[in-house]
């Protein structure tokens, strides 16, 4: 039976999100036509605070940044903000990482930004190009140039996208890259004559690949089941090993590698420089937060990557949610529309599809006194980004029943380890919803409360 939303009346959802029932259209997220590059700006760019046109990037130098999700736009901007590449907001006594005002001010000027340019290499569904929208106008907005590329837009997308900037990759004196498993990344780090290398974090990925790195073994996702490589893993072999030598440090000095990370990296190869990203752009641009009473439930995307069961899921998340009293699911952007849809139906949750990374938009606001997740990328960057704050964030481990057959043996073991390095997180047990005898039947005494408590 469907149950009934969760509360009476339920708290609107955060600046930059939209409810799973009413999706809002997202300006500009139309696919390009093919094999085409979209610049999202041209000509000079407009300073962000004094209105005076900034300089194009000089073409013999530089940093190229290549990016396709949000988060890695969103750990581009970080990595900028740290290196000094844009002006640092300050609070009123000056200190870095206090925000300079109201929500959404444009930065104090301080140091000036240097020659970065943000690749957009576009992929197909329509909510991560919503999200990388909505990033690429937040970088625009600290003066950044950013290059949209149409890159899977059709067979010979490839092919125009590696064409238009080989010119580009072959005169940047610094790469930075957000997905070193990506198979388009890797090609394009096989051009580059770039002395630096930057990866950002791409989520939980970079604990896998700092750690393959350093076992000198073949770069594949955690995710992905051990074996032989199938054939068009053999094809691509000598593209990826060249990409692998790319990214590991030369003794002399010639390559130089870089990981800025927000996850806990305890060792790194030689060579390798880690720097720690703790968002202080995040914490200087936005908020602090309004937090609302109640708990707010993070989404997870294993379920589309075949790792955990469906049914296993949505159950789990209507015990966690009904245990904590939780009233709103923040959709994953790779959900699917239809495990959304059970999701709701089942468990009374609003949903809500967030239109930019939930880091940003848990600083923003409003967001529920307690946040709920399984493991993930959030369990390490929200306690950063809510930095000074009241929102606890709490993580619920995957219960090793919840895998599937085709789940990679690799798995348990992996989740577990992105629970236990956590830093300033509530660890949480197998959930029960708590029942009552003066609940009516079928509805638990936790749940009454829930209404009685849900934020307007």
């Amino acid at each position: 039976m469907p149950r009934e939303p969760r509360g009476t009346g339920s708290a609107a959802p955060p600046s930059g999100t939209a409810a799973l029932s009413a999706p809002a259209p997202v300006a500009g997220a139309s696919a390009a036509p093919r094999g085409t590059a979209t610049p999202l700006c041209t000509g000079g760019l407009m300073s962000v605070r004094s209105g005076r046109r900034a300089a194009a990037p000089t073409t013999g130098r530089g940093t190229l940044a290549f990016v396709e999700s949000p988060v890695q736009l969103l750990n581009v901007l970080e990595w900028a903000y740290a290196a000094g590449e844009s002006g640092r907001p300050t609070g009123s006594e000056g200190e870095p990482g206090r925000p300079a005002g109201s929500e959404g001010e444009p930065p104090a000027e301080g140091v000036p930004h240097g020659d970065l340019t943000l690749v957009v290499l576009s992929p197909t569904d329509p909510m991560t190009r919503g999200q990388l929208r909505r990033m690429a106008e937040l970088a625009r907005g600290d003066g950044f140039q950013v290059r949209w590329e149409e890159a899977r837009g059709g067979a010979s997308a490839p092919f125009h996208t590696i064409g238009g900037l080989t010119g580009p990759l072959r005169r940047a004196a610094r790469i930075v890259i957000g997905d070193p498993f990506s198979r388009y990344v890797q090609l394009l780090l096989t051009i580059t004559r770039a002395r630096d290398l930057v990866v950002v974090d791409d989520g939980t990925a970079t604990m896998e690949f700092v750690n393959q790195l350093a076992r000198g073994e073949r770069l594949v996702r955690w995710h992905r089941r051990g074996g032989r490589p199938g054939p068009r893993d053999m094809v691509f072999m000598p593209v990826s090993a060249k990409a692998r030598r790319r990214l590991t440090p030369s003794p002399t000095g010639r390559r130089r590698v870089e990981v800025f990370s927000s996850m806990p990296i305890e060792s790194a190869p030689d060579g390798v420089t880690v720097t720690v990203n703790s968002f202080a752009w995040t914490r200087a641009r936005f908020g602090p937060p309004r937090i609302i009473k109640g708990a707010d439930l993070v989404g997870t995307s294993l379920v589309e990557t075949g790792v955990v069961d469906l049914d296993r899921y949505v159950e789990a998340v209507d015990k966690l949610a009904r245990a904590h009293g939780a009233t709103r699911y923040f959709a994953h952007r790779r959900e699917s529309a239809e495990k959304l849809h059970r999701l709701a139906v089942d468990t009374g949750l609003q949903v809500v599809r967030p239109d930019l990374p939930l880091e940003l938009i848990a600083r923003r606001g409003p967001i529920g006194s307690t946040i709920l997740s399984f493991p993930s990328t959030v369990v390490h960057t929200l306690p950063l980004a809510l930095a000074g704050t009241e929102v606890r964030v709490a993580v619920m481990d995957i219960d090793p029943a919840w895998l599937t057959d085709s789940a990679s043996p690799r798995a348990r073991g992996f989740l577990s380890g992105v629970t236990g390095t956590a830093r300033d997180v509530q660890r949480l047990t197998a959930p029960e919803p708590p029942a009552g005898p003066e609940g009516p039947p079928g509805v638990p005494a936790a749940r009454e409360a829930e209404q009685q408590t849900a934020p307007a």
